[in-house]
């Protein structure tokens, strides 16, 4: 699985409404994204290696579940708009790490403005995903 990090701060700025440190995305650098996204999928549909992929809602629209002294305790966002989530995920099924990691790798091209905050900070992480227990 790779999974693509984001923060409130990023989702904000690529809808257009831009703050300190993070101006708005252009309509024309996120069709620049949009199209490269969509290229790197259908490159994967077309190697065979594609097996899901979806993009997640902004962390303003999240909820998280803890446990404080042994009850559920409900969080609703957002979260600090610099904290870091799961943005999207693309699930690929290839011959080896090495593999997905090169395909993680070609994440590293993709477009965006100059003065955006990924510019420095962006990652994507490369799990495999188990099939059972005994995996672990």
């Amino acid at each position: 699985m790779i999974m693509m990090a984001g923060s409130q701060r990023d989702y904000d700025a690529m809808a257009g409404r831009g703050s300190d440190g993070s101006p708005a995305w252009t309509p024309e650098e996120m069709a620049a994204l949009h199209e490269f996204m969509a290229a790197w999928n259908n490159e994967l549909v077309e190697s065979g290696e594609f097996v899901d992929g979806r993009g997640l809602s902004a962390p303003v629209h999240t909820r998280r579940v803890s446990l404080r002294d042994g009850a559920p305790v409900v969080t609703d966002g957002p979260y600090p708009e610099t904290q870091e989530v799961l943005a999207g995920y693309t699930i690929v099924e290839c011959d080896s790490f090495d593999r997905a990691t090169e395909i993680a790798a070609k994440l590293a091209r993709t477009p965006h403005p100059e003065h955006a905050t990924l510019t420095n900070e962006w990652h994507v992480d490369i799990r495999p995903v188990i099939e059972g227990v005994e995996e672990l």
